[in-house]
């Protein structure tokens, strides 16, 4: 992981802190894993489908260009640009001979190479120069198992890389059977699940490594498959699934539902500043990792509670500027909002270990890497661990500011906001890295503070 700041002239922005308790409502652009996966879905059904409240932020982007190379029309609405319609070519069939840029997204890099197995000819994938260090092997090696030809054009196992669809899909007469270790992301075996259906025999997809990371994105993912006409069926304990041949066919009209995990940044604000921070439309059930959020943050010391006004729900969470630490802590479900937390615990009572989340090395940066690295620059103790993280909390009198640097990863700028409400001092390199999921992060975070 590079030291180097992500622009030659480093572009600071000032992280802001509060005059007092905040006091805020901040509504949250929609999900981005249940947007690029009903994307994903869309394109995959035979009919039109009209996809309200989607996230428009990069990723969302990336995946909408990657679906118009290879033949899906993504139109939007020319009066709210967060309806748009997805139109799947009419053959069925996507068009080969082109090339898909997948930037830094793993939604994308990972699910649209499935897609490649429909196509009429190879397909070509690239991405920005940090993405040649996430991992790609498992989701290529199962989709190789499938008939396919990858041809690597770098490092094995890694982008920029090219795939050649069989000349013939597995036959109807035998479910196709696919081994892969996925446990350096999920995504993974979400990439598999979400093409098992087109299969003439279906999908067993058996997951070879000892922990399966981020289990409530697969289950989204099973979730998904099935609204979508599929049958998908999970049997955790033997780490398999199966998807059964059947036509996929989203709903004519899909909302998605807020992103539940970056609202973690702005619900933990809370904690680390004190008062009430608010976010409307947050579901009573839900299948994104993110719904684990406020359960986290009561055992930190927050009153969290789900008011309802006018037919709509909140999650409410108030703190009083006193964090408790959790000793060991088992982040398998949810790493996703790891840096939020980190954030908060570095101003916490007592250490915590975050275990479960090795596989964050291989997120958009290092990340376990990078929060050491973060913490230290600002006088805080942390430490990774085999599986996870250390935090040691320090007085706020030993904690400065700094310059901290983002690695083109958006949690790790929203991360470093987070500790700017209660270090003066603190300036964020390319705080623009968080168009990836959240196009207005700035204004937001100005909301939250009454600017």
């Amino acid at each position: 992981m590079s030291e180097t700041p992500n622009t030659t002239t480093p572009n600071l922005w000032p992280a802001p802190m509060p005059d007092g308790p905040i006091n805020a409502t901040v509504t949250i652009p929609g999900s981005k894993s249940l947007s690029n996966r009903y994307l994903i879905l869309s394109a995959l059904s035979s009919r039109p489908v009209r996809l309200v409240g989607l996230l428009r932020s990069r990723d969302t982007e990336l995946m909408m260009g990657a679906l118009a190379a290879l033949g899906v029309r993504c139109d939007v609405d020319p009066v709210t640009d967060t309806t748009v319609t997805v139109t799947p070519p009419v053959s069925g069939r996507f068009r080969g001979d082109v090339d898909v840029y997948c930037g830094l997204a793993g939604t994308v890099m990972r699910f649209v190479p499935g897609l490649a197995l429909f196509a009429d000819g190879p397909v070509r994938f690239d991405g920005d120069e940090q993405a040649y260090a996430r991992p790609m092997k498992p989701v290529l090696d199962g989709l190789e198992q499938l008939g396919a030809k990858v041809d690597y054009l770098g490092e094995e196992g890694f982008l920029p890389f090219t795939i050649t669809p069989p000349s013939a899909l597995p036959s109807a007469e035998a479910m196709a059977q696919v081994s892969i270790d996925s446990s350096g992301s999920s995504q993974f075996i979400s990439g598999l699940l979400l093409i098992g259906s087109k299969l003439l025999g279906g999908l067993r997809l058996t997951h070879t490594g000892e922990k399966t990371p981020s289990l409530p994105h697969i289950r989204m993912t099973v979730a998904d498959v099935n609204g979508a006409g599929g049958e998908a069926v999970a049997e955790e304990s033997a780490h398999t699934w199966t998807v059964a041949p059947k036509p996929l066919q989203l709903p004519e009209t899909v909302t998605v539902e807020p992103d539940l995990s970056n609202a973690a940044p702005f619900l933990g604000a809370a904690l680390i500043a004190g008062g009430t921070v608010r976010v409307p439309h947050w579901p009573e059930t839900t299948t994104q990792p993110g719904g684990l959020l406020p359960g986290y943050l009561e055992r930190m010391g927050a009153q969290v509670s789900f008011p309802e006004r006018n037919g709509v729900r909140y999650c409410e969470v108030t703190g009083d500027g006193t964090v408790r630490g959790l000793g060991t802590f088992d982040l398998t479900a949810a790493g996703e909002i790891a840096p939020s937390l980190a954030a908060i615990l570095v101003f916490a009572d007592k250490p915590t270990d975050m275990v479960g989340i090795g596989h964050l090395r291989g997120h958009e940066t290092n990340r376990l890497a990078a929060l050491v690295n973060e913490i230290a620059r600002v006088g805080g103790k942390a430490e990774e661990l085999p599986d996870g993280l250390r935090i040691e909390p320090v007085s706020d009198e030993r904690l400065h500011g700094a310059e901290m640097e983002t690695y083109a990863d958006h949690r790790m700028a929203t991360f470093a906001a987070m500790l700017g409400l209660r270090i003066p001092g603190i300036s964020v390199i390319n705080v623009a890295t968080t168009r990836k999921t959240l196009p207005d992060f700035v204004g937001m975070w100005d909301t939250i503070l009454g600017e």
